[in-house]
């Protein structure tokens, strides 16, 4: 589909280093996280400077070639896998890796889109703060790809989505003009906001070269406890409690089912059970200070609130972590629900927010709803109640033959996705609470959307890019025929 006029065109803008053609170089990316959705692309464009960006889409734009925008490739959703026509190419920014400046006084951090997650959060540990967001995919995701996802991680309770700690953004648009909206300001009234337009397009309007990041203060105490509930209503009720009792410092509080805790114990080496209770449902709670907080510390904090949760009934078991290697254990376990709940085997797994106060009922009521509509199946969830937001998992019927895993999968999966997301719309929740539409929902997206909503984000893709060039077949949904 590609001609070798046309990577010529390209290979004269940034040289040969700029242009991979290398089979064996591109394979990795061609497939997303999951190994869900495959495409193909003759070659992956990897520019160097926001102008070789700009340059690129100019290219693209006078040749007709689609291009598919990619960071790290930690997408959940398909959402930087090139089509399977060979018709796009890849525009990598992993090239585009500098932190050009951490300011200190105003607490900002200037970094270009292919910049390391991990290597943020290093970057500002020397410099005495931290970028307070973080998640599973911290050593590859790029900052990039967190804004176009508008990612969220275990830090949204206390600093909120990638949308309120980016500051302004440097982008290149699809008609090749780069909109240079990276100062920092707190007041600006010109109109439409082309920064909150980019964050969470997926690459479908923009593609993201630079931002400016809101720091924080580095942690200078902080105090891990895990513990066990009897279920999600205790586990809000003790969210609030918490609240009440610390303030605003409870930086993350996780919640997860025994079942998933048990996969976990099962399959990551080096777990073991927090506490001596086996109990229906666990919390993972996080309290931070930083150097400016008077008063008792994070431990002493944790201790005096949980002996409160105690007292009224709202914990059945719990442990504070006793120091930092204990604390990052908690988290561990945390970190490492995902991959054990692959271990299981086939699954249909969701990421969807409903309202705080409904989630616990939505978190019980899904999981009996699903396994009573599909005998074998199993059903459970864990993530951020805090916030409102869990992973919510469906498990295939386990065994060999017709009906159990991967063909319940592909006999049953439409169906019961189906199922899953009614449910959630009925609640008044959203079926991507954090990790994007990509390809894997804009068929649902599509059917549980409202006709303003959907009209409007079809009418900014057209304004944008009339000639449908940006990551195409990712977030905007096709006009219906009628």
């Amino acid at each position: 589909m590609i001609s070798a006029a046309t990577l010529d065109a390209f290979r004269a803008i940034a040289g040969p280093k700029g242009l991979i053609e290398d089979r064996d170089l591109i394979a990795p990316w061609l497939e997303d996280w999951r190994g869900k959705y495959h495409g193909e692309a003759a070659a992956i464009l990897m520019p160097r400077t926001t102008a070789e960006v700009a340059a690129m889409v100019r290219t693209a734009n006078d040749l007709g070639v689609p291009l598919v925008p990619q960071g790290g490739n930690t997408s959940m959703v398909g959402g930087a896998t090139p089509p399977v026509d060979g018709s796009a190419l890849i525009l990598s920014t992993r090239a585009m890796n500098h932190i050009r400046s951490i300011d200190i006084a105003a607490n900002l951090a200037i970094c270009e889109a292919g910049v390391i997650l991990s290597n943020l959060h290093e970057a500002a540990e020397k410099a005495g703060r931290r970028f307070p967001l973080s998640l599973g995919a911290k050593g590859s995701a790029t900052i990039g790809g967190l804004i176009s996802t508008n990612a969220g991680g275990t830090q949204v309770l206390r600093h909120g989505t990638m949308r309120a700690l980016v500051e302004g953004i440097e982008a290149v648009l699809p008609d090749g003009a780069i909109h240079n909206g990276i100062a920092a300001l707190k007041k600006d009234n010109r109109g439409y906001d082309l920064k909150q337009l980019l964050i969470g397009a997926e690459g479908t309007i923009g593609i993201v070269t630079a931002a400016s990041l809101r720091l924080a203060p580095a942690i200078a105490d902080r105090a891990v406890a895990w513990v066990g509930v009897t279920d999600p209503e205790q586990a809000l009720a003790l969210l609030r409690h918490m609240e009440a009792q610390v303030g605003p410092v409870v930086e993350g509080f996780e919640v997860m089912a025994a079942d998933t805790l048990r996969f976990v114990l099962d399959v990551i080496p080096g777990t073991r059970q927090p506490i001596e209770t086996v109990t229906p449902w666990n919390a993972l709670i996080e309290i931070d200070l930083d150097a400016a907080a008077d008063g008792p510390g994070a431990h002493d904090r944790m201790e005096a609130a949980l002996a409160a949760a105690f007292e009224r009934g709202l914990v059945v078991d719990a442990a504070i972590a006793a120091n930092e290697a204990q604390a990052e254990q908690f988290w561990r376990m945390r970190e490492s629900a995902s991959e054990a709940e692959r271990s299981q085997g086939p699954a249909l797994q969701f990421d969807v927010s409903v309202p705080i106060a409904l989630m616990p009922r939505f978190m019980v009521e899904a999981a009996a709803a699903c396994e009573a509509r599909f005998p074998g199946a199993t059903a459970s969830s864990f993530g951020h109640l805090g916030d409102g937001n869990v992973h919510y998992h469906v498990r295939a019927p386990q065994g060999e033959g017709p009906g159990r895993g991967a063909d319940w999968i592909a006999t049953t999966g439409a169906e019961a996705t189906r199922f899953v997301n009614d449910l959630v719309v009925s609640m008044g929740g959203s079926i991507s609470a954090e990790h994007g539409i990509g390809q894997m929902k804009i068929d649902e997206f599509a059917r549980l959307t409202a006709p303003a909503q959907l009209n409007a984000v079809r009418a900014i893709k057209r304004a944008l890019d009339p000639h449908g060039l940006f990551n195409p077949g990712k977030l905007v949904p096709l006009a219906s025929a009628s």
